[in-house]
Order: C-alpha cells, then sequence, then structure tokens
C-alpha cells in the first residue's frame, strides 16, 4: 500500500439519503433469500414468531417497538451463524374485521343478515384481499428481517386444522366444555368478549343509593347502574353483621317491580363498604351470579343483547339500558327511595376495545376452556426454569395471574373467524368433530353458529405456523421458539394462553425458552399517547422524514426491559444525526485509504491512539454481546452511540490525522481504521441495518453486511494495552483544557499560535507531541517566542506547562468588546442577587433552596467578575 491513496468513496453520496436506497436495499435481501430459515442446513435454530398483527392494522409504535427488538435478535443471531428464522403473518382479528366489513355495508343500506352467513364471510375475504394487509408492506419500510415465504394468517387451512384439533382434544378431555356464565357482552359488537379485549377506563358516573322495603323491614343499597335492579332476586348481608341480624332470611320489597325478594347472608359482602348491603342480580354482574348460585337464586335478565330493557314486567321494557337508567332514578325519586346520590361519581367502567361501547356484564351459554390444569402447567414451567421472564421482576406479575386465572370463554357470536367444530343432534347430541372426521348429517343435525375467540388461534400460533399437528421438519427444528418479544400489557392473555396450548400440544415442552417484555411508548413528557390527546405519533411518518435507522434507533436506545419509554420527533431527529455522523465518519476512513483487508500493526509497533481504539473496540463489543444476549438493548445502543460519537469520531480520528501524514504511521493507522469500522459497522447493523449495509459493502466490498460474520474477540486486535489507554486519558486531559483555555480567551479555533509543550517528555507523552500540537493549533515557536500566557495541566505522569504567545493572535479590540458585555452581564447578575439577599421579605420567606440558588449565582457572578476584570488587564493596548 502506499502512502498517498485515491479516495475510495466514489460509491458513497456525500449525503445518506435513506429515502432513495432502503426500498431497493431491502428488496434485494428478500431476492437473495438471506431472511429464509432452512433446517437443512446444519446451523443452530434460532427461531421468534412475529406477535401477529391484526389484519385491519397499520403499523403503530408499539409494533415498530416490537419488530426493531426482535429484528435486533435474529439479525445477531444470522451474523453469528445460527438458522435464523424470523417468521411472519397476520391474525384474522374477528370483532375488528367484522366491523371494518359491516361498516361498509350499512354504508349501502345492507346488514350481514341481508346477505346470509356465507356471502357475508366471502365478502371479508374479498376486503381482506383487497384492503387487508397494509401492516405487510409498512414492516418492510421498517426492515423487517422476515422469512416471507413462511408468512401465515390464523384462517388459512393449515393453521385452521391446527385448531379444530386442539379443540376436538380439549373438548375430548373435558376441558371444554358450555354453561350459562356471566360474560362480558359488547351490545354494539353482539358478541361475548374476552378480557384482553374490554378496556377499562375512568368514567364519570353516578352512585345512587336505595332503599328497599319499609320500616324495620328496609335496607339501603348502593348502585352506579340503576336500571339493573329490575333484575334483582335479593340483598345479601355479612352474616356477622349485627345491624341486619334481623333481615336475615325474610323478604322485602323490590321497589317498582313489586316481587319480593330474599336478604341473604353471604361471606362475599364487606359490611364496613358502604351501608354493608348490596343488591343481587345474578344475570349481570359476575359476583351477584356466585352469590346467587350459592344461595339458588333466581336469574332473570332484563337486558337483551342490545341492551334494551326486556322482560322486566314493568313500563320500562323496550328503553335502553341509558335512558332507562334516567327514567328509573326519576320513579325512584318520585317515591322517596332515592337516600342519597353521588355525581359524579368516577369509578372504572370497561368498555368494548373495538368500538368503545360501554360492556355489559351478561348470562349468557357460551363455550369455555377449563383453565386450571393448563394454567398450572404454565406456571410451572416459569418455576422450573424451562421459560425465563425477562426481567425477572415481572414474574410476580404472571404468576399472579396465571394462579389464579376463571375459565376461559372462548365463543364469539360473530360470522367471521374458526366456527365451533361442534354439532347438535336432534335428540340433544352435542359432537365436537375433528379435521380428518366427518360431521355427523341428517335430520336435525346441525353445527354451532359461533366463532372462536381470536385468541384461540394465536394462542396455537408458535406451533400452528410450523405445521402442527402434523410432525414437520420446521415444528422439529424450531421448535420451541428461542425467544417471545411482546408488550407486557398482553403478558397475561396472549403468553399464557400460548403456553398452555403449546405445554399442552407438545408433551411439556413449552413455546419459547425466554420471554422478554418490553414497555410502552409515551410522549416526550411521559404521558400515555392517545388521539383524545393528540400526542400519537406516527412512525411512518418518521421513517419519511427520517428513515428506518433513525427510528429504529430511537426505540433501541429508548427499551430497558419491563419500562415505559418516551419518544418525540427530536429524538429521532437525533438519531438521524448520528447517522449522518456515521456516513461522514466512514467517508472520512474511505477517503484516507482505510483497508480493513490488511494485517493490524504488531502490539509493539502500534501508537497509542491505535491500541487504545483497539482496545476500546474490544470493550465495546464483549459489553455489547453481554447486553445482548440480556435483552439490554438500551444500554447496548447507548454504549455503541458513545463510542462510535464521543471516542471514534470526536478523538481518534482527530488523532489519526497526523499519524496518516506521517509515512512510517500511515499504513498502520489505514489498517486500524478499516478493521474498527468494519466491526463497528458490523456491531451497529442489528440496529441500524440500511445506513450500516451501504457503508459496509462500500468499506469492505463484501456481498451485504447481513450475512457478514459477527465480531468476536478475534476482531478486535488483542489484549487491552492499559499503559495506551491511559496514555491517552492524559493526552486527551492536555488538549481539553488547551482548548478551554483557547475558548476562553477567544481564540479563533482556526488561527495557530506559537507555544512550547514544556514537561511532556517527563509526562511519559513525548510521542504525542505532533498529535497535542495539531489538535489544539500550536505551532513550533521562533527564535524570538515571547509567551503571553501559561496553561498548567495536572496529569498522572507530571505536570506539563504550555507557554503560548497569544499576541497577535486575536482581534484586541473585538476581545476587549466581548469582555466588556460580559462583565456589564456579571456586574448586572450580581447586582440582582444582592438586591434580593438584601430583602429580608425575600430571604425570610423564600424556600431555602431558592435562597441557596441566589447566594450560588452571586458567588458565580463574583467569579466571573474577577476571571474578565483579569483578562481585561491582561490585553495589550490596542
Amino acid at each position: 500500500m502506499t502512502d498517498t491513496l485515491p479516495p475510495r468513496t466514489a460509491d458513497l453520496p456525500a449525503k445518506w439519503n435513506p429515502g432513495e436506497v432502503e426500498g431497493g436495499m431491502y428488496q434485494r435481501w428478500v431476492d437473495r433469500g438471506y431472511f429464509q430459515g432452512d433446517p437443512t442446513s446444519g446451523k443452530p435454530p434460532f427461531s421468534i414468531v412475529i406477535p401477529p398483527p391484526n389484519v385491519t392494522g397499520s403499523l403503530h409504535l408499539g409494533h415498530a417497538m416490537d419488530h426493531t427488538l426482535i429484528d435486533i435478535l435474529t439479525r445477531r443471531r444470522r451474523m453469528q451463524g445460527y438458522d435464523a428464522l424470523w417468521l411472519p403473518g397476520m391474525d384474522h382479528a374477528g370483532i375488528a374485521t367484522q366491523n371494518v366489513v359491516e361498516r361498509q355495508l350499512a354504508a349501502g343500506g345492507t346488514t350481514r343478515h341481508d346477505l346470509g352467513r356465507e356471502v357475508f364471510v366471502d365478502k371479508v375475504w374479498q376486503w381482506k384481499a383487497e384492503s387487508g394487509g397494509s401492516i405487510l408492506g409498512q414492516m418492510r419500510r421498517l426492515g423487517d428481517g422476515v422469512d416471507w415465504s413462511r408468512e401465515r394468517f390464523t384462517l388459512d387451512e393449515g393453521l385452521s386444522r391446527a385448531v379444530q384439533t386442539m379443540f376436538k382434544r380439549l373438548f375430548d378431555e373435558g376441558l371444554i366444555y358450555r354453561a350459562e356464565r356471566i360474560i362480558n357482552w359488547c351490545p354494539r359488537c353482539h358478541t361475548a368478549l374476552s378480557d384482553i379485549e374490554v378496556d377499562h377506563h375512568d368514567d364519570s358516573g353516578e352512585l345512587v343509593s336505595i332503599r328497599y322495603g319499609d320500616g324495620e323491614d328496609s335496607i339501603v343499597v348502593a348502585t352506579t347502574r340503576v336500571e339493573t335492579m329490575l333484575g334483582d332476586t335479593g340483598v345479601a348481608v355479612h352474616p356477622d353483621d349485627e345491624r341486619y341480624q334481623h333481615l336475615i332470611g325474610k323478604e322485602i320489597e323490590l321497589p317498582i317491580v313489586g316481587r319480593r325478594i330474599p336478604v341473604v347472608a353471604d361471606d362475599h359482602v364487606d359490611p364496613s363498604f358502604g351501608t354493608g348491603a348490596v343488591k343481587v342480580t345474578p344475570a349481570h354482574d359476575p359476583n351477584d351470579f356466585e352469590i346467587g348460585q350459592r344461595h339458588n337464586l333466581p336469574m332473570p335478565s332484563i337486558l337483551d343483547e342490545s341492551g334494551v330493557v326486556t322482560n322486566s314486567g314493568t313500563r320500562f321494557d323496550g328503553m335502553d339500558r341509558f335512558a332507562a337508567r334516567e327514567a328509573i332514578r326519576e320513579e325512584l325519586r318520585a317515591q322517596g327511595r332515592i337516600v342519597a346520590e353521588k355525581r359524579p361519581y368516577v369509578h372504572a367502567v370497561g368498555h368494548c376495545s373495538r368500538c368503545d361501547t360501554i360492556v355489559e356484564p351478561r348470562l349468557s351459554k357460551q363455550w369455555f376452556v377449563r383453565v386450571e390444569p393448563l394454567a398450572k402447567a404454565a406456571g410451572d414451567a416459569v418455576r422450573d426454569g424451562r421459560v425465563t421472564i425477562h426481567p425477572k421482576e415481572l414474574e410476580k406479575r404472571f404468576f399472579d395471574w396465571v394462579d389464579n386465572m376463571h375459565d376461559w370463554t372462548i365463543s364469539r357470536q360473530l360470522w367471521w373467524g374458526h366456527r365451533i367444530p361442534v354439532w347438535y343432534g336432534p335428540d340433544g347430541e352435542v359432537v365436537a368433530v375433528g379435521p380428518d372426521e366427518e360431521p355427523p348429517s341428517g335430520a336435525g343435525w346441525r353445527q354451532d353458529e359461533d366463532v372462536l375467540d381470536t385468541w384461540f388461534s394465536s394462542g396455537l400460533w408458535p406451533i400452528s405456523t410450523f405445521g402442527w399437528p402434523e410432525q414437520t421438519a420446521d415444528l422439529e427444528h424450531y421448535y420451541p421458539t428461542s425467544v417471545l418479544v411482546t408488550g407486557y400489557d398482553i403478558l397475561f392473555f396472549w403468553v399464557v394462553r400460548m403456553m398452555m396450548f403449546g405445554l399442552h400440544a407438545m408433551d411439556g415442552v413449552p413455546p419459547f425458552e425466554h420471554v422478554y417484555l418490553h414497555g410502552l411508548i409515551r410522549d416526550e413528557h411521559g404521558k400515555k399517547m392517545s388521539k383524545s390527546r393528540g400526542n400519537t405519533i406516527d412512525p411512518l411518518a418518521l421513517i419519511d422524514e427520517f428513515g428506518a435507522d433513525a427510528l429504529r434507533f430511537t426505540i433501541a436506545r429508548g427499551s430497558n426491559p419491563g419500562t415505559d419509554m418516551s419518544l418525540s420527533t427530536e429524538w429521532v431527529a437525533g438519531s438521524r444525526n448520528f447517522t449522518t455522523k456515521l456516513w461522514n465518519a466512514t467517508r472520512f476512513a474511505l477517503a484516507n485509504g482505510a483497508d480493513p483487508a490488511a494485517a493490524l500493526p504488531p502490539a509493539e509497533r502500534r501508537t497509542d491512539a491505535d491500541a487504545w481504539i483497539l482496545g476500546r473496540l474490544a470493550e465495546v463489543r464483549e459489553q455489547t454481546d453481554a447486553l445482548l444476549e440480556d435483552f439490554q438493548f438500551s444500554k447496548a445502543t447507548e454504549g455503541l452511540y458513545h463510542f462510535t460519537w464521543d471516542e471514534l469520531c470526536d478523538w481518534y480520528l482527530e488523532l489519526a490525522k497526523p499519524q496518516l501524514a506521517d509515512p512510517e504511521l500511515a499504513e498502520g493507522t489505514r489498517a486500524v481504521l478499516g478493521h474498527v469500522f468494519d466491526a463497528l459497522l458490523r456491531l451497529l447493523h442489528p440496529i441500524i441495518p440500511f445506513v450500516t449495509e451501504a457503508l459496509w459493502t462500500a468499506l469492505t466490498g463484501g456481498e451485504s453486511v447481513v450475512i457478514a460474520p459477527w465480531p468476536t474477540a478475534g476482531d478486535t486486535g488483542g489484549a487491552v494495552d492499559q499503559g495506551a489507554f491511559d496514555r491517552v486519558a492524559a493526552v486527551q486531559k492536555l488538549i481539553t483544557e488547551v482548548r478551554r483555555f483557547r475558548t476562553e480567551q477567544g481564540l479563533p479555533d482556526k488561527r495557530s499560535v506559537a507555544a512550547k509543550l514544556v514537561g511532556l517528555d517527563e509526562a511519559g507523552l513525548g510521542g504525542h507531541r505532533k498529535a497535542v500540537a495539531f489538535l489544539t493549533r500550536l505551532d513550533t515557536p521562533g527564535a524570538e517566542f515571547a509567551p503571553t500566557a501559561t496553561v498548567e495541566v495536572g496529569l498522572p505522569g507530571g505536570g506539563v506547562h504550555v507557554e503560548l504567545d497569544t499576541s497577535g493572535a486575536i482581534d484586541v479590540a473585538a476581545e476587549r468588546a466581548r469582555l466588556a458585555r460580559d462583565l456589564v452581564a456579571a456586574q448586572k447578575e450580581l447586582e440582582q442577587a444582592d438586591r434580593k439577599l438584601g430583602n429580608p421579605k425575600f430571604t425570610e420567606k423564600a424556600p431555602a433552596t431558592v435562597v441557596d440558588g441566589i447566594r450560588a449565582r452571586r458567588e458565580t457572578a463574583l467569579a466571573d467578575i474577577e476571571r474578565v476584570t483579569a483578562r481585561l488587564a491582561a490585553l495589550p493596548a490596542s
């Protein structure tokens, strides 16, 4: 290699323009098959299944976080030599998708009932083909390294076979049953809902206290749902509550309805809450249902599937539940039975997550999974270490949920989804049919009208996507999956269901070895993002403006296990600046002949700067590996950021400039530059794949950094040279102090001044004389050198004195004017501080921290006045 090299930046534009290259770059990766898994490769498997987004969805920041973190893990493992598979797909999203198509029909004056089930389902499939799945294209824009050849959909034939198989198996084992229970019901969607489909938030309502009965046989109950009193069949009190001993076992009259209802004693009642008496509406409240069962109370339903009062035997039949609430309250007031009203009464109310309608607890015949043995198996898998939850502190929340699960309502009153594979016969027969079985036929046989909860099929996702119940090569190779990455907010709902089904189907082998739970993305002030607050951010808009790498880097830098992160447009802009810094630094290295193929100079011939940056690279590589193994994305990204910006760009590239100008050092410096940038770009690739691809291929001439090997200890130049570390740290301190002096003296950055460095050899830094002079703009003094200032810097090896001749180096008149302005500002600050501190009203009444702050400002002003005055006195006459 010669000392004079032509620039190697011809293939790189001066500026990184992600919007112009990301799409084409991603398609090349896909076309070359980089993301495809191969169970016959002989490589160790590493597999992750995507948390399947809804077919109706579009990329939001929650997806962006999930996908960025998963992509970091899979890209790194691929570079480490694993058969890394990230399997994509979508959820059919029963309620959400049916609502979309029903709204379209309603716009044309049609309902699904007008079309009939078969035609309506065909319409939904048509919508999916034409409009669904837009998120898949958006995933490409983020850079998701998924195997598109294995894309799955929860209603695909193979996945449907898995659903039917699991239903049949659980039914035959007595773990699926049909019963009347209280469930969450959406009066708008006309279906039962699982807990995950109910959003609870505070609503402003009312708490009304009502007197039932008369005289000594009266009792006061309170409710937020006055209309449900029409379905009351009892009043419950605690058996030890002395206030109501005379009423237990008696009947009192239910107002308006006129029905006689019993007062029952039940341990569920808290005698210290409210009046200690509760109305019991078994068909419309889960706790009341339990009380009703224990005391054999009737369970009449007085609200239909649309939330309309029905079968109450009162004039309120036919009224909407909220209109009835007001009308019944007014009638009770007219009867003198309203004892107290609290309005507004803020309390948590369940809303349908799809349409925001207030959910009604409703007694309904539904299909359930008996979860106790399945949930126990899921808990045991974590307790015995087969599954590890990250962060560990979320284990308690996992156990709190899994150890206290209620049976799971799995039937939905929809048409879009997996229809329940149960047939009812003319004589009351109930037959569950497996995928290879013929359903019963003949007169009187009919299939259940309901479909299964979407979470039933998504609970099978880690096995159904690999071909279960068939024993496929993919299932054998990729199961169990390596990691599940998801938000802590669906720890209970999705994670637990996958564990229950996976353990049951795969003979105790859990569906994943690790569960990494990240937090939510909040706005820059830490507030939850919502449309109502107007603080949502569209990730696609961020990608348009700053590039996918900038968004990915911001997310990775803020992602700590189990905790929420804040995000703002400004922070993504800052990450864009980082990619720009990396781009410019790599172009500088290329322009100066950086050569990753060249052999590094042996340890004994390395400069301190070379040994230091190689040692820091070794440390950062080791730290990055350890942190990513522990899912510490934020710390890993932060470490790479500071190494790149603070150490490589701000220091090593500057220290390398005089070395590149030295014929004896240039070749070794080019090798170190090439070596460091090669390894760094590979370390950064999983986080920011696009810019690193462009830079690494230009630097190395390699095919793609996607398939480049992950840096190992052998790539980082050997053992750390502590002596070089210490000397570079001393040089950095010396340069920083001289630069600070120059700034304080108003010396222009580009103006060189004559100076002597005294004590450099004694401090052990003689070999750095050229670098110090170059980076601080110091010239070799002539024979007539007359220093006007001295900077003394204490270093571990001894003090260094820098004698400078600043005469003529500055515009004395301009500097005097600048210092005069600084002096006036400092004097004004001192006067303001003295005025406040001299005012007893201020010093006696203001908080101590405020007074101390003013005193600190006064001391600073005094120091500034002294410094500026001395500098003015030292200036030569103009």
